[in-house]
């Protein structure tokens, strides 16, 4: 078995995100990092949307992030830290559009290592230096510069490492143009490792030490270390140094030590200043709670600065500290606005704010104030004895705040996010629909959402109205060339045309000069003020003084196709001629003097545009009967001579010739590509070489199951072709590389560009008699998301066989249940204690669900019809029981009626793993599956974390046991156990008398139930331990399953085995076997393996196109949704295999980690190709490309060709 892997959406986790001018630009640009890409966004300051510039694939792990620069500088660089052992430096080329590598600087082992640099970056204000960190011992100190040609240097590393130290955070320290400064914090565990009492651990202090880098010794001295708040956890740099022009300094300098529940003003010789962090004041909440800061950011402005610093609820406080030159009069700290929790904050200079969010979307907000003249109680350090450390050891007095809705910030955009990805299921639900929708539960607590995701573009309709009857076609047209919208909409009818103004509103008009008798077959505004219409019977040719040129058909024959530009016109006749004009300098319209016979019946026609500083384009591209396209000169010298000629498997209905830019085929300039259409639903794009008229390069795609239409538009400013079949499909251009994706919208009739003031960049289309005018938003996204809300954090979800239902179980750790909070609020109620009501009403998607002590619940079930994207039926659980798995089962002993299956446990502790009691809760389906009712439940020993249908009856596993259940009248009863697994039981599937059961800890084991001896029998299991998340059954002997260190792999088990086991009837054969390796009788063979770099949260065997092969479709915690494809053939494996090899070269990761060694990080890849790798070929440069393509024996064109083929055949995308 070999496979190939192909992310279809990559990973829109945020794990970091650097501000900065990465483009030399004066403009702001943002870098987020998504784990193992880097994705650089450009914001426009006017609408406040934000735009991905580039992102790439880096094939390794980003673990850290810091923009630099140079002093005196205008550009900023990006400082990456990874597994790979090395220093990088990016810096963004906007010619190229990519990032480039400047230097590369090699210091320890690749991998995520305690001890090996990466985990922690920090610059020094001035750009003289950075420091790069590990968790543990170690931190190096480069020096940055640049040389005479003004190109940034880098010195070799200066050590400051420190033994036995585990390091919590570093920041550069701004102390001016003094030595740069870095702060650390860090703890000393050689003394507690010594001691086994535990009593020098208890006393173990945390210290903030500062580094000097010394420029003129070059090295880097440990200056000062004292100790701080032990539960300090985050340092955030404090503005400092003298201000060039002036005495004045720019702030106090030192740093900011974010601690549990305290924020800490610290410098070396200079008084501390310490305050409480605010805090909601919810009558519910676990008040012995601490309250930590999780991300920060420092905005610096003309002769001021503020912090923003957020809790790990949501709430941003702004910081401010009061100071006359270096010495700080008062910390102050007040509450801002809530937003989502975010693990990166970003303050650009033009007003906003980017939350590079935890989990879920991404925000971009705009500051509307600065929260200065707000009613906010503020708290100062000045307010408590000695600035608040009259006693470092005992908390503040604590204040508190109310939370608001958004007021000092508001939201500009939202970037879409599917993190974290819990589970999915993949089918074809939705109506009208040819391919199934991808549906997942995501995000954590009340953010959680339930989202359908179709493949295809987002389309917002602006306009959609009646028309009188059934039009055929749409043309929109300006009155002269330079008008910025248009003037007229066409529409023809079997009998005649109507032409309606747009303006004000859109309405009918009479005195245009076109002929409304008789149907439109073109419009076009040609030359530099006609307009120009072509009927059956003619062509008008209107001139801008209303006059009208004709030019009448000759008798007996009609017009049946025609094509224009804005100078020529090609028409064919119904006895098979083509009749050809130019517009002549004067702008009148002049025809050729011969007719050019086909000898078959024209079906379609096309031109291309006339190029820039061009009198004409030279080739024609006509469709006949007899299933030939042919190219047709229209230069003078050798006009309406055939060039080339095409074959076609069907009768085209359509042809398109358009000008695009692919960089795949040609980086410099567009290429002319000929799109048809054939009559049978098939879109067929050839290039046509514009030296020679020659047809090369054939790409098929099927559409639809109707005739294929084609129209040339406009959308974003880029030329873009409309195809439609039985759904709508646009390809276009975007970020340089062609894209062909459906249009999610009602199937059109026909289409074509509209601008209007409303509507600039809009499409206007006829589905049947209504008029539809639409835009497409977003270019570039291949999957539409619709999301509906969720109480709690969705865990798992499963599809009811008969009807279109979903039942969601959620369950949240440390949130009381709904049931809990009423009882304590009517305790408070009783004992007259004033409750403020309104924090009760907080939406708790914004603001978060209060919190409790461990091994608190909330949980509910909940019934989702995904159709209409509602929630049919919500159960809450109560008597603090959380829900962890779902199974609907048919039990025979009830005449298979099915009956939903929960598997809960009370007061849980998630580690390590216990309960108080877990549960097996039994309902019944009414209203058909609409509603629920509880029969009854039976008590379990440990919590139930997998549950499955099994041959009429229940196969559980609870804990490390395997059980089977039949259901009885008043609990289910338990028919048979296996006790021999050693973690956990995650996950369960069947296939005839087998059980495939996932241990969390030890991969999948193969067990088989004998009925005879009522027995549940391990018969094999996997040679080596690995931590199961999910498993899929490929066939009855194969499994494909996925690891928490993000690693899929596909185990087979042998043949003989499996029929072995089958044709022994009671098991006695496995039970007497001897185990290998103190586990089962046999073992698995180990097929593929591959690293995604994401934690697989799912994994679906399914057909994703209509008559397409199956693939593995997989889910990621990060958002990661990707395709393992089968290769059908050994020569495709060979040639994508030496692609493969031949891209590891060429292609380097940007942060230095060899691609092998990440895609085998735990376990050497096997037998998978890296699909992202090789797609990488369509950007490298063209003489790369023909030197691979040299080696593989193949042209550049067949190895695209190749690689389209494998995405489009596998997954539509």
């Amino acid at each position: 078995m070999h496979l190939y892997n192909l992310t279809l959406q990559h990973a829109t986790a945020a794990s970091h995100a650097i501000v900065g001018n990465f483009s030399g630009a004066r403009q702001q640009e943002i870098i987020v990092s998504h784990g193992t890409r880097l994705e650089l966004l450009r914001p426009d300051v006017q609408t406040g949307k934000i735009a991905t510039v580039i992102a790439t694939d880096v094939f390794g792990s980003i673990r850290s992030l810091a923009a630099f620069r140079l002093t005196g500088g205008n550009k900023d660089y990006a400082i990456v830290g990874s597994d790979s052992g090395r220093i990088i430096i990016l810096d963004y080329d906007p010619k190229t559009s990519s990032f480039v590598k400047i230097h590369q600087e090699t210091f320890g082992k690749s991998g995520a290592r305690r001890i090996v640099p990466g985990q922690y970056l920090a610059t020094d204000p001035r750009g003289r230096a950075v420091m790069i960190g590990a968790m543990e011992k170690a931190k190096l100190v480069y020096i940055l510069n640049r040389d005479a040609a003004a190109n940034l240097t880098i010195s070799s590393p200066l050590e400051a490492h420190k033994n036995s130290a585990i390091i919590h955070h570093i920041v550069g320290v701004d102390v001016g143009f003094e030595n740069p400064m870095f702060a650390a914090l860090e703890v000393d565990y050689s003394e507690s490792d010594q001691d086994p009492t535990g009593e020098a651990f208890m006393k173990t202090e945390k210290m903030l030490t500062y580094y000097e880098l010394d420029l003129g010794l070059n090295h880097v001295v440990r200056k000062w270390s004292e100790p701080t708040d032990r539960r300090a956890n985050l340092l955030v740099q404090v503005p400092g140094g003298q201000v060039a022009a002036s005495d004045r300094f720019d702030g106090p300098s030192g740093v900011l030590i974010c601690a549990e529940d305290h924020i800490i003003y610290r410098h070396m010789d200079s008084p501390q200043h310490r305050v409480p962090i605010p805090r909601r004041r919810n009558p519910v909440e676990d008040s012995n709670r601490g309250l930590i800061i999780t991300a920060a950011v420092m905005h610096k402005m003309k002769g001021a600065f503020f912090f923003l610093l957020q809790s790990e609820e949501g709430d941003l406080y702004k910081v401010t500290i009061d100071h006359e030159d270096e010495e700080v009069k008062s910390l102050k700290i007040k509450y801002f606005d809530t937003v989502p929790v975010a693990s990166s904050l970003g303050i650009l200079k033009s007003g906003f704010l980017f939350v590079a969010a935890e989990f879920g979307n991404h925000h971009f907000y705009q500051f509307q104030k600065l929260g200065d003249d707000d009613e906010e109680p503020e708290v100062s350090s000045a307010d408590f004895p000695s600035f608040g450390m009259a006693d470092p050891s005992s908390p503040l007095r604590r204040a508190y705040f109310r939370p608001h809705p958004l007021d000092n910030l508001a939201l500009a955009d939202e970037l879409e996010s599917l993190n974290p990805v819990l589970d999915a299921k993949v089918m074809n639900l939705l109506p009208n629909s040819d391919t199934p929708q991808i549906f997942t539960i995501n995000g954590r607590g009340a953010r959680s959402t339930f989202r359908t995701l179709r493949h295809g573009l987002e389309v917002e309709e602006t306009v959609s109205s009646e028309l009188p009857g059934i039009p055929n076609a749409v043309w929109t047209t300006k009155v002269k060339e330079d008008d910025a919208f248009d003037s007229y909409i066409i529409l023809s009818f079997v009998n005649g045309t109507l032409v309606l103004s747009i303006g004000e509103n859109i309405e009918e008009v009479q005195d245009t000069g076109f002929l409304s008798s008789a149907p439109t077959l073109a419009v076009q505004q040609i030359g530099a003020d006609a307009l120009l219409q072509v009927h059956p019977h003619g062509i008008r040719h209107v001139l801008a003084d209303r006059r009208v040129n004709e030019w009448r058909v000759p008798a007996g024959k009609t017009i049946v196709a025609a094509t224009t530009n804005k100078r020529q016109v090609v028409v064919a006749l119904s006895s098979a001629e083509l009749v050809y004009f130019e517009l002549d300098l004067d702008g009148q319209l002049n025809e050729y003097q011969d007719r050019k016979a086909m000898g078959s019946t024209v079906l379609a026609l096309s031109i291309g545009e006339v190029p820039a500083g061009r009198q004409r384009t030279p080739y024609l591209a006509v469709g006949c009967e007899d299933q030939t396209v042919r190219v047709i000169s229209l230069d003078p010298e050798s006009t309406l001579e055939t060039i080339s000629l095409q074959a076609l498997t069907a009768p085209p209905s359509a042809i398109c010739i358009a000008d695009m830019l692919d960089a795949g085929i040609n980086k410099s300039q567009p290429t002319m590509f000929v799109n048809i259409g054939l009559q049978n639903g098939i879109l067929l794009r050839t290039v046509l070489d514009p030296i020679n008229g020659q047809l090369t390069d054939t790409r098929t795609r099927f559409l639809g199951t109707r005739p294929v239409k084609l129209i040339r538009v406009q959308v974003q400013g880029q030329p873009a072709i409309l195809a439609l079949s039985s759904r709508a499909w646009l390809n276009y251009t975007h970020q340089n590389m062609m894209h062909f994706t459906p249009l999610i919208f009602e199937t059109l009739d026909y289409a074509w560009s509209f601008s209007a003031e409303l509507c600039p960049e809009g499409l206007i289309g006829i589905t049947s008699s209504v008029l539809r005018i639409f835009q497409i938003p977003r270019l570039g996204t291949k999957l539409k998301q619709d999301a509906l809300q969720l109480s709690y954090t969705p865990r798992k979800f499963i599809t009811h066989p008969t009807n279109q239902y979903f039942y969601v179980i959620e369950s949240d750790h440390r949130v009381p249940g709904e049931d809990v909070v009423q009882t304590k609020v009517q305790e408070l109620r009783t004992r007259n204690k004033t409750i403020d009501e309104e924090i009760f009403h907080l939406p708790p998607e914004q603001f978060g669900r209060p919190k409790a002590p461990a091994g608190t619940w909330a949980s509910c079930i909940r019934i989702i019809d995904p159709i209409e994207r509602r929630t049919v039926h919500r159960l809450a659980l109560d008597n603090n029981e959380a829900a962890f798995s779902i199974a609907i089962v048919p039990f025979s002993a009830r005449n298979n009626e099915l009956h939903l299956v929960v598997g809960t446990a009370q007061e849980t502790i998630v580690s390590p793993r216990s309960c108080k009691s877990g549960f097996l809760r039994l309902y019944q389906f009414t209203e058909d599956g609409a509603g629920l009712e509880f029969l009854h439940k039976t008590e379990t020993d440990d919590v139930p974390l997998a549950l499955l249908a099994f041959q009429g009856r229940l196969v559980a596993g609870v804990g490390k046991a395997l059980r089977l259940y039949d259901v009885g009248k008043k609990k289910l009863l338990r028919k048979a156990e296996n006790k021999t697994f050693s973690a956990a039981i995650v996950t369960l599937n069947t296939q005839g008398s087998r059980i495939l059961v996932g241990d969390m800890q030890d991969s999948v084991a193969f067990a088989v139930y004998k009925a005879p001896e009522n027995r549940l029998l391990v018969f094999a299991d996997d040679n080596q331990p690995r931590w199961t998340t999910c498993a899929t059954m490929v066939d009855y002997t194969t499994v494909a399953a996925a690891d928490r260190f993000g690693n899929i792999f596909v185990n087979r088990l042998d043949v003989k085995v499996s029929d072995q086991v089958d044709d022994d009837p009671t098991g006695a054969g496995i039970l007497h076997e001897r185990g290998i390796l103190m586990g089962a009788p046999h073992k698995t063979v180990l097929l593929t393996h591959f690293h995604v770099g994401d934690l697989i949260t799912s994994i679906h065997k399914v057909a994703m196109i209509a008559g397409g092969r199956e693939v593995l479709l997989y889910t990621g915690l990060h958002g990661t949704i990707g395709v393992l494809v089968p290769f059908v053939s050994k020569e495709d494996v060979d040639f994508i295999s030496t692609l493969e090899q031949h891209m590891r070269t060429e292609q380097v990761s940007l942060i230095g980690r060899d691609h092998l060694a990440w895609r085998g990080y735990y376990v050497p890849v096997k037998a998978v190709v890296d699909g992202d790798l090789c797609e990488a070929f369509t950007r490298l440069p063209a003489s790369k490309q023909s030197a691979i393509a040299i080696e593989l024996d193949r042209t550049v064109g067949e190895v695209l060709k190749k690689l389209e083929q494998l995405r489009v055949t596998a997954s539509g995308f």
